[in-house]
């Protein structure tokens, strides 16, 4: 099981301060991430998506997992409505909406991306809560959390990658 969390924060640099804290994090292993970014929304209302690059020591995302990472970040944050849509996108929307991705936290989610805010989006197998809530407890924000069963994380990535997608 995953834990998707969303830290929300008004002003951009505390958010890439609680950024960088979570890579620290990963490094004392009291989380072990699947994907992580930085989102902050300019003054003119444009979104912008920041990834930590290959670090020393850490192992690229499989595609697998990279393109579940890619598909749940833009599900929360690039797709504000999203109209009609094909019978793929939409079954993957459905199974988003079956991990507890709904729309309801989609909006929560974008309510917290105002012009001129951001937010730290994290996408976890393991968090040691009460080291990882103790950590970035300093950093104050609004945190949103939903849990990814890992069944349903399998069908998703299968669905995103096809039958031939393996388990990271």
């Amino acid at each position: 099981m995953s834990e998707l969390i969303v830290l929300g924060y008004d002003d951009p640099a505390v958010a890439r301060r609680a950024f960088a804290a979570v890579q620290e994090l990963e490094d004392s292993h009291v989380v072990e991430l699947k994907g992580l970014a930085v989102v902050s929304v300019d003054a003119d209302g444009e979104t912008h998506v920041d990834t930590p690059g290959k670090r020393e020591g850490k192992a690229a995302l499989s595609a697998t997992a990279g393109a579940l990472w890619g598909m749940v970040l833009g599900m929360l944050i690039l797709t504000p409505g999203i109209g009609v849509v094909g019978a793929a996108v939409g079954g993957l929307i459905g199974k988003l909406n079956q991990m507890g991705v709904d729309n309801s936290f989609r909006e929560k989610v974008r309510s917290l991306l105002e012009p001129g805010s951001a937010a730290v989006v994290i996408m976890a197998s393991k968090v040691t809560e009460d080291t990882f809530a103790s950590a970035m407890e300093q950093f104050g924000g609004t945190v949103l959390k939903t849990s990814l069963p890992e069944q349903s994380e399998r069908e998703l990535a299968t669905q995103l990658a096809g039958p031939a997608a393996s388990d990271d």
